[in-house]
């Protein structure tokens, strides 16, 4: 057996759950086999007994242990390593960045001040204005009083966020006064030590892009748009690559404001960028960057063909992006298209509300492939649980604010063979402008309301859009729930409704699925 050049800790992310699941798992077996290729001794720290990580035969050495500070330190004293590696871990493994630079430990990759310098809010907000890059109006505050002050002065609505935190948890978009009041008494406490972010939410698409970086040239496997506007936090939208609606201007921006950040942070490895793109200006917009691998790096490396957790720990290494073959800047998109959606467990989780926004729910996420965006949009909602009839009942109960928008949805999906039901003001919204619909009683107005009309099973699928209405949404949770426990199809955004419509008529017109191999699709050239 030849020497060894060195041994490797790598950090996993511990127990799945919401926010943080087996997308870290492959991140950290692909960087373990990366080392080992390489000649390295690979040494997993893991404590999660239904991945691939915790497999005997994955790494060199597994240590079974929780993900804590006190246990990480015994298991690096015994082992003593040449470097550690967190960026693989999601969330768990970067948050003991801190105390591992700190215990002099080597961090390999991006060091411990870069991410740092990312996930500290406040920092981060300064480090955008220094480089002129846009983001929503706002700033970082630690106390009650400020995060009034700054909401006051970028108006309401504001997206409020604490720092180092999973899963966007405590994330949430604020209406008024009194509920920013009540909301920072709670992120407090999911985050004391750490600033509170106020942000002026902003009217638009959502984008996302992962970033390899060797401290001088930046990769872009690819772009990702997420079909529901900016809101739903990204690992409950779903998103479609490459970019189906995003401009040429936005998606150079995009390009360009990421690879200026990787720089600017010293990125050695991964990173993950989101974007809002504002309806009005056309102008992509930063709201966050993660200094590590994200939720999609499987997603696009199955799509791109680029093994990214390889490059990213060769880097780590101390091989360039040139000495693996690959140059700077924007990959060249493939033939067919790739859409991500995600899968929730509602069912088993009966005390969540199915509504979606910037906190995340989702428990996994399924990939349909094809040459045609509609077609791969029907085979993504067929995989994540939304198989829908090509015609049947749909319900709309619809929140006043959304009316306007959704009169066109409603009446493509009338068009196509729905018969439609709705709550009373949306059924008169509806017939005003031409769409029939046949009225439902509301839950406080006796037997035969709407959720008696949901448990009958007679309706194949709902639109219940969100109000800010306490009263109204009281009874909006309990149309959800009805819904989750008939299996009844139910959608929240009028742009996940809008993607049904497509897919849905993709099928009526008689449109063939082929089913073909991710390799067949990553090869497909269209003539």
């Amino acid at each position: 057996m030849s020497q060894s050049k060195g041994k490797v800790v790598v950090i996993g992310s511990g127990p799945i759950r919401i926010g943080q699941g087996i997308e870290f798992d492959y991140c950290s077996v692909h960087c373990v086999w990366a080392l080992r290729a390489a000649g390295y001794e690979a040494i997993i720290v893991n404590n999660n007994p239904e991945t691939v990580s915790t497999d005997f035969d994955t790494s060199n050495r597994l240590y079974f242990e929780p993900l804590t500070v006190e246990d990480v330190f015994n298991i690096l004293d015994r082992e003593n390593p040449d470097g550690v590696i967190v960026q693989f871990g999601g969330q768990t493994a970067i948050n003991l960045a801190k105390p591992l630079n700190e215990a002099g430990y080597t961090i390999l990759g991006s060091s411990c001040e870069s991410i740092d310098l990312a996930e500290d809010r406040d920092r981060f907000e300064k480090m955008l204005t220094e480089l002129g890059i846009p983001k929503p109006a706002g700033r970082a505050v630690v106390t009650a009083k400020q995060a009034l002050v700054v909401a006051e002065e970028i108006k309401y609505p504001v997206l409020v966020r604490p720092s180092y935190v999973l899963g966007g948890r405590a994330m949430e978009i604020v209406y008024t006064r009194e509920d920013l009041e009540r909301y920072m008494d709670y992120a407090v406490d999911v985050s004391p030590k750490s600033p509170i972010l106020i942000d002026k939410y902003i009217l638009g698409k959502e984008a996302e892009v992962d970033v390899i970086s060797d401290g001088v040239d930046c990769l872009l496997p690819g772009i990702m748009e997420h079909i529901e506007r900016a809101g739903v936090h990204s690992g409950d939208s779903m998103a479609v690559y490459p970019p189906q609606t995003l401009s040429q201007k936005a998606i150079d921006e995009i390009v360009h404001t990421a690879t200026q950040v990787a720089i600017r942070l010293e990125v050695r490895g991964l990173m993950n960028i989101q974007y809002v793109v504002d309806t009005a200006t056309d102008t992509a917009q930063v709201l966050e960057v993660n200094p590590r691998a994200s939720r999609t790096v499987p997603y696009l490396s199955k799509i791109t063909g680029i093994p990214m957790v390889q490059v990213a720990t060769n880097i780590m290494l101390g091989q360039s992006l040139k000495d693996q073959g690959f140059s700077s800047g924007l990959y060249p998109t493939p033939g067919s298209i790739s859409v991500k959606a995600p899968v929730f467990s509602f069912m088993k989780l009966n005390q969540v509300d199915i509504g979606l926004g910037p906190e995340m729910k989702s428990t996994g996420e399924i990939m349909g492939m094809d040459t045609n965006y509609p077609r791969a949009l029907y085979k993504a909602m067929i995989a994540s649980g939304i198989d829908v009839p090509s015609g049947g009942s749909l319900l709309a109960t619809i929140a006043d604010a959304d009316k306007a928008e959704a009169v066109e949805i409603i009446r493509e999906f009338s068009h196509i063979g729905f018969t439609i039901y709705a709550t009373e003001g949306t059924a008169r919204y509806l017939r005003t402008h031409g769409v029939t619909a046949e009225s439902v009683k509301k839950i406080n107005q006796g037997e035969g309301n709407i959720v008696d009309l949901i448990r009958s099973k007679k309706i194949d699928l709902i639109i219940n859009t969100l109000s800010t209405n306490k009263r109204i949404e009281r009874e909006g949770s309990l149309i959800r729930r009805a819904a989750v426990e008939v299996n009844v199809p139910c959608l929240t955004s009028l742009d996940t409704a809008r993607a049904l419509l497509t897919a849905l008529s993709a099928k009526q017109e008689g449109t063939e699925f082929a089913l073909a191999t991710v390799d067949e699709y990553l090869n497909y050239q269209p003539i």
